[in-house]
């Protein structure tokens, strides 16, 4: 049930890329919408069983689906945003019931329309004139007590709905499947250009471990964070999370066995030659999310190449990437998948846990769980969501190896990558890590 490995060369598939400006930006993100809705969201709507899909959020509380169907211009819900998507015998009709256009949707409401009703009012009768024209098996909403991205439609607007409906109420149903695999799904221009964006944080990973940023004995870990943090800034990206950038050094022993305590080195340390540097970063452009890890080590003075100990410990991780990604298979889920690698880890002696997860629209996104750091039996719920082709995970995981050099202690290799899973297989956005980063000294 294993899948194969596709590797790739960055530099000859992907060109480093500078991010687009903005409006080149809007212009790609709004031909992606009306590609996504044509090619994708018919088969996605017929296999979820629905045949007409509500989404609404309101102005700054919008259901996390929203965003992703707005025209790029539109940078959050605009009052009462109401998008109504029927599955008919021609497709997908996207509608659009608010009070401004709403880009590639048909406007489907005007306010005048209900003599003698309030705006609200009126607006909740478009849906219900919609809901009754179509006459829909089934009218997907926005709730799940599994998936908190799918689980948008707030209490009030719940209830406003239903109101409206009145007898069609009864064809409500959780939208679940719909929203999950609508957000996890990516177009083959998507993942081309997570490919450009994974090379964009690895680009700016290498620019911080190099002495224009790390003046061994002076800079911290805090420092070397808050530069990857304004480079991405300065280059038109913004991170979705804080960067952090962690030490491990002879000497100071992980808090235990596992590491799920941070290495015993605090974040503000200054750096210092034979350190093992780690970083964990992620970007936002074109409406898509990064999440990367990377492992630098510190020259001493006179050394040329790392302490073999930890090459070991970076080929340890990479057998462990391997072992992970051979498990992966169209239909498994999330829980059986950390299951097999983690029996295959054992089986050749290798410590380590498997915390991966999906990414795309969202950094920890919609999609099958691959374990927790904090739960290595499995995931119920999402861990239980299968996986399915053309979607993009973070291969993230860790792997615990004694280094001679350092009298035996433990070094926990974390390692964090974007991954493609196609019908072609598993394929490394702009290839993986397999040797360590090199920070001179001097």
């Amino acid at each position: 049930m294993g899948t194969t490995t596709v590797q790739t060369s960055a530099t000859s598939l992907h060109r480093l890329p500078a991010p687009l400006p903005l409006r080149q930006q809007a212009d790609v993100r709004d031909r992606w919408l009306t590609q996504r809705v044509l090619d994708l969201l018919p088969d996605l709507m017929d296999r979820a069983g629905i045949d007409l899909w509500i989404v609404v959020g309101r102005e700054y509380n919008e259901d996390p689906v929203l965003p992703t169907m707005l025209p790029a211009t539109w940078l959050s819900a605009r009052r009462r945003t109401i998008l109504v998507l029927h599955r008919s015998d021609d497709g997908v009709c996207p509608m659009a019931v608010s009070r401004y256009p709403v880009g590639q949707f048909v406007a489907a409401w005007d306010a005048d329309e209900f003599p003698g009703a309030s705006p609200e009012q009126s607006q909740w009768a478009a849906v219900r004139r919609i809901v009754e024209q179509a006459d829909p098996r089934a009218v997907g909403v926005d709730v799940s007590a599994t998936f908190a991205l799918a689980d948008g439609l707030s209490h009030t607007e719940h209830r406003l709905l239903t109101e409206a409906l009145g007898p069609y109420a009864e064809r409500m149903v959780p939208a679940e499947q719909l929203a999950v695999r609508w957000l996890e799904t990516r177009l083959p221009e998507e993942i081309d250009a997570m490919h450009g964006l994974n090379a964009l944080a690895h680009r700016v990973i290498a620019e911080a471990y190099s002495p224009a940023v790390i003046q061994v004995g002076t800079t911290t870990a805090l420092d070397v964070a808050w530069w990857i943090r304004q480079r991405f800034h300065d280059l038109g990206v913004e991170p979705w999370f804080q960067p952090t950038v962690g030490l491990q050094r002879a000497g100071c022993p992980l808090a235990d066995e596992r590491g799920t305590v941070l290495p015993g080195v605090p974040y503000d340390a200054v750096v210092q030659p034979g350190d093992l540097v780690h970083c964990d970063v992620g970007l936002t452009s074109l409406g898509l999310k990064t999440d990367t890890q990377r492992n630098g080590y510190v020259l001493r003075p006179g050394e040329t190449a790392p302490p073999a100990g930890l090459v070991a410990a970076m080929a340890v991780g990479n057998r462990m990437q391997d072992l992970t990604t051979a498990a992966f298979a169209v239909g498994r889920t999330g829980n059986e998948v950390l299951a097999a690698a983690r029996a295959a880890a054992a089986a050749e002696g290798i410590a380590g846990d498997v915390y991966s997860h999906p990414v795309g629209f969202h950094g920890h996104a919609a999609g099958p769980t691959i374990g927790m750091w904090d739960a290595q039996d499995g995931i119920p719920g999402t861990g239980d969501h299968p996986l399915h082709p053309d979607t993009v995970y973070a291969l993230e995981l860790c792997v615990r190896v004694p280094v001679a050099e350092w009298d035996g202690q433990l070094v926990r290799m974390a390692l964090e990558q974007g991954i493609a899973f196609t019908d072609r297989g598993v394929e490394y956005l702009d290839g993986r890590q397999t040797d360590l980063l090199l920070i001179p000294s001097s």
